[in-house]
């Protein structure tokens, strides 16, 4: 039997030992070692298999680049902010005050389970937020960032809204508090004729009908009702958001009706503010009162605010009497010492 001859090869040589460099033939063994990565082709040149992975990768980085853009600007992503970096004014706020015991309460819920709601805000330039919605978080984790410190409270859970105008903005502020936690009417009438003034709104008609295109056409009509409350009182009311529906608008119809009753009313307020909202609200029943006798409306006109008697400060009484436009007003009790009335007197002398 004939002996198998050996070819051997040399390196860079063809089966019939020309230069595949010239003849540009590759052998089997020479087109496998060429495809291993890291072998073959030549110093610098990438193999194909490398060239597609990598030309995926950047495919998909930038689709998931993009995704993530996109979710960022539609409102889809939640974003971790600074609360510093958030303007919590922005937006005039509807609610005039926070109760104070249900924000103990969303404070200890933060502080036990962390955000589990997301606020609203808008970006109003570089790293800055305008507030829109979620003025109570804020508030309950700025209060847990002050007390404590912890890094946790100092950043919230938000997402990046972009409103085609202010109206719209405002519009998902009321809205968001219409469906977490109502508020009164008169934070209702507060907000819609502030979003008015600053030019918002073309009207009072069409804010209503736009912040709370939800309600129905009698709930709207109850909030422009309280519209007149806020027209005609406010700065001369302490505890306006405590007024209940039923007064409101009672008083409401007495101020359209009543020549003098809200000058009457802002004096007597102004004279003897009240010191609860309770007080307040007799006040202000008793002025619609005053309103439907028109003995007494005609009496009160000409002898002005009832004598009232409050205790200014520990020993020293008020008493507020006259007519609105000549009030008189007396001090009297144990604390009128001699060093007081002379501070009075200095006082009277020196302020106009």
């Amino acid at each position: 039997m004939a002996k198998r001859k050996r070819l051997n090869l040399a390196a860079g040589s063809g089966p019939d030992g020309s230069d595949m460099a010239q003849t540009g033939v590759l052998g089997p063994q020479e087109a496998k070692a060429f495809l291993r990565p890291g072998l073959g082709g030549g110093a610098g040149t990438v193999p194909i298999a490398r060239v597609a992975a990598e030309s995926a990768t950047e495919a998909a980085l930038a689709e998931v680049t993009g995704a993530m853009a996109a979710a960022r600007a539609e409102g889809r992503l939640i974003l971790s902010l600074p609360l510093g970096s958030i303007d919590p004014d922005h937006l005039v706020r509807d609610r005039i005050a926070a109760d104070e015991e249900e924000l103990g309460h969303l404070t200890e819920s933060l502080r036990a389970h962390g955000q589990r709601l997301a606020i609203e805000v808008t970006e109003i330039g570089a790293g800055r937020y305008g507030l829109i919605s979620g003025w109570r978080r804020m508030q309950a984790l700025q209060r847990l960032s002050d007390e404590t410190g912890l890094a946790k409270f100092g950043s919230v859970l938000a997402v990046l809204r972009k409103p085609a105008d202010a109206s719209e903005a405002y519009v998902a502020m009321v809205e968001e508090n219409e469906v977490r936690q109502g508020l009164s009417y008169y934070e209702r009438a507060r907000i819609a004729a502030r979003a008015v003034d600053l030019g918002v709104f073309a009207s009072e008609k069409q804010a209503l009908q736009r912040l709370f295109a939800a309600s129905s056409r009698a709930r709207r009509s109850k909030i422009g009702s309280f519209l007149t409350l806020f027209r005609q009182l406010d700065g001369g009311l302490r505890f306006p958001a405590a007024i209940p529906e039923r007064l409101g608008l009672a008083l409401a119809r007495a101020l359209d009706t009543g020549t003098v009753l809200s000058a009457g009313l802002l004096a007597d307020l102004a004279l003897a503010p009240a010191a609860s909202a309770s007080e307040e609200q007799a006040r202000l029943m008793r002025a619609v009162q005053r309103q439907k006798d028109p003995v007494a409306q005609v009496r009160d006109t000409f002898s002005g605010p009832r004598p009232t008697r409050r205790e200014a400060r520990p020993g020293v009484f008020l008493d507020v009497s006259g007519s609105a436009q000549e009030p008189i007003i007396t001090l009297s009790g144990p604390g009128l010492a001699p060093e007081f009335r002379a501070a009075l007197e200095h006082w009277l002398a020196t302020h106009p």
